[in-house]
């Protein structure tokens, strides 16, 4: 079940982590009713009872109701660090519209939506959080904590992102950079989640998956969630006419019809993809093409494999 969201309802709202909390709840509902529902989804005060520990915290009203033990957890346990990265570049706010929802967003909105909805999991379930954004340089980088204050500055900094048209100053994509300074940054051993179309203006892709590499060469669990537009980015899918072409990270122009080009330039994204896949896979870091069309569910279910495997 998807939830139209846009900025209107931001506004009415007052919250984007109300509207994520209507993307998660919806998600888990249908999880339970799916041959997922045995992941461990709870947003319950608790933890699961480890043998050996105290029997102090141990909720026994909760057990004489599911016969499980539960810990009472406490303000300051976490279970896990999760580094959030965005990329914030021009080409994220592909494609252009007046306006954007869940339904018809474009590559920043649909960012940051799932990245609202990833932080509410690990915030009901005592995580601790940062948010790194980056373009050019490193615009933010918040480093994790638990506390409901530092989840509302994050889910502030996250509706700062959401403008309607893309920024007037041309941002381009370095995310060499980027990736090798937040892996310096991140002391302690985190999942770090990246959202990013991964078009780097940098010229050596070898240069791109060292970065990648960088991250699990730190200890660190990485998910790269390869955010597109895959009719029109992927495959191409336009009018058989000569149309203008603008791109925008430099403002360059190009009249073309994209028939004419359409065989070769979905071979290059498709072998583009496919590198970036393969060398994913060989270095450990989970891969998933989140075409910005398809909902939350590719983003929120892979999530939640992940944390099962790091428990």
């Amino acid at each position: 079940m998807e939830y139209t969201l846009d900025r209107n309802q931001i506004q009415q709202f007052g919250s984007l982590e109300f509207l994520a909390r209507q993307v998660v709840e919806g998600f888990i509902t249908g999880l339970h009713k799916s041959p997922f529902h045995g992941f461990s989804v709870e947003f319950a005060e608790h933890r699961l009872y480890n043998t050996g520990e105290s029997t102090r915290n141990i909720d026994w009203k909760l057990y004489g109701r599911t016969e499980k033990l539960f810990v009472k957890r406490f303000e300051e346990e976490t279970n896990l660090r999760c580094q959030i990265i965005i990329d914030n570049s021009s080409s994220m706010y592909f494609p252009v519209r007046e306006t954007h929802t869940s339904e018809l967003p474009d590559k920043i909105t649909f960012s940051v939506y799932a990245a609202a909805s990833l932080m509410y999991l690990l915030q009901k379930q005592r995580d601790a959080v940062g948010l790194s954004i980056f373009s050019g340089t490193i615009e933010k980088h918040i480093h994790a904590r638990s506390s409901s204050v530092h989840h509302k500055h994050l889910f502030s900094e996250l509706e700062k992102l959401l403008p309607p048209l893309p920024p007037e100053n041309k941002k381009q994509t370095f995310a060499v950079e980027a990736l090798h300074y937040i892996a310096e940054m991140i002391h302690k051993r985190s999942l770090v989640v990246i959202f990013s179309d991964m078009m780097d203006s940098g010229e050596n892709q070898s240069e791109l998956f060292s970065a990648l590499q960088h991250l699990r060469h730190n200890k660190h669990e990485v998910i790269l969630f390869h955010v597109m537009e895959k009719q029109k980015e992927q495959n191409l899918v336009f009018e058989n006419r000569p149309l203008r072409f603008i791109d925008l990270e430099t403002g360059e122009e190009l009249k073309l019809n994209p028939a004419e080009i359409k065989k070769q330039y979905v071979q290059t994204m498709q072998n583009f993809s496919r590198e970036l896949s393969y060398k994913c896979g060989a270095y450990g870091i989970d891969y998933v093409e989140a075409n910005i069309n398809l909902g939350y569910k590719q983003i929120l279910l892979p999530y939640l494999v992940k944390r099962e495997k790091m428990h």
